[in-house]
């Protein structure tokens, strides 16, 4: 089929089934064994990395909901519960009393620390290691140019 095709051709369909499969399966795959190893959801996980990794510990909270891909008010009935575990605690940011920072307490980072493995080998062996040196490389330059446009899109800008 050409370009002008409404229909994608066999080889981009192939690819495009490809990525649903890991767009949809993979983080099923992580929630299961996060949710085995940890007690905690791949998103709940994705949150406390996320303010693991910030400087402080700290992330305002629609930075945090925007890199977790949710909503404030998702965001906010998580912290509801990670305040209850003493993982987090709120407050608002003094540099503008218009937001409200997160920050991960010493007992959140231990939850990052002691449910990482498990995670990482999931990551390992569901991601990396059906993948050769060249491979990885290859992949991670495809996904680049791939996520850059579709961060490019997601914030109003041209659809590359």
């Amino acid at each position: 089929m050409d370009e002008s095709s409404p229909w994608l051709d066999t080889e981009q369909q192939e690819l495009w089934q490809d990525l649903l499969t890991v767009v949809i399966a993979l983080p099923a795959a992580l929630d299961r064994q996060l949710q085995r190893d940890a007690g905690i959801s791949n998103f709940e996980y994705s949150v406390l990395a996320r303010l693991s990794m910030a400087p402080q510990v700290t992330m305002r909270f629609s930075e945090l909901a925007r890199d977790c891909d949710s909503t404030l008010p998702r965001l906010s009935k998580l912290m509801d519960r990670f305040e209850a575990r003493e993982w987090t605690v709120r407050r608002i940011d003094p540099s503008n009393g218009r937001y409200t920072l997160a920050t991960l307490t010493d007992k959140g980072r231990q939850k990052v620390i002691d449910s990482a493995p498990g995670h990482v080998a999931q990551v390992r062996r569901l991601v990396f290691d059906p993948l050769t040196a060249v491979q990885r490389r290859q992949f991670g330059a495809a996904l680049s140019r791939i996520a850059e446009t579709v961060r490019q899109e997601a914030a109003g800008g041209p659809a590359a």
